[in-house]
């Protein structure tokens, strides 16, 4: 019996998600441009779910939209927000990055944004590890 080989893109995703989050973290933390924060928050949630729809090889279409990409996953795979929050957090992906009707972000948009997405890689890393994910060293 051979073992499963984990599929080569997905610590890539991963990488990506942190270090989306890792921006997101630092233009929160130096009071810079909150819809930025929220955009990097929403691509580091955005790639997290990817990351385990690759490693699950459950097929995904091109999408910005969190609560699409959840229902992709089964129930029991967790990924630390509601499906509320998903839809919130999914807003950040591309009307607030252009000149338009729509209310800027705020600090506390900002920070809600960050500590979903957080949320959403973390829980989301976990379930992976549990599914039988082995991260690799430096990870």
């Amino acid at each position: 019996m051979s073992e499963r080989a984990d599929p080569p893109e997905v610590p890539r995703w991963l990488r990506y998600a942190r270090e989306d989050l890792g921006t997101a973290e630092l233009i929160l933390e130096h009071g810079q441009v909150p819809r930025a924060a929220c955009f990097h928050a929403q691509q580091c949630a955005e790639k997290a779910l990817k990351a385990a729809l690759v490693y699950l090889q459950t097929p995904f279409s091109k999408t910005h939209d969190l609560f699409t990409l959840r229902r992709l996953l089964s129930d029991e795979f967790e990924i630390g927000v509601s499906d509320e929050d998903l839809v919130r957090l999914s807003r950040w992906a591309v009307e607030p990055r252009y000149p338009g009707d729509f209310v800027e972000a705020s600090r506390q948009d900002a920070a809600l944004a960050v500590r979903q997405a957080r949320d959403v890689y973390e829980t989301t890393f976990e379930n992976l590890k549990r599914h039988g994910y082995e991260p690799e060293e430096n990870a």
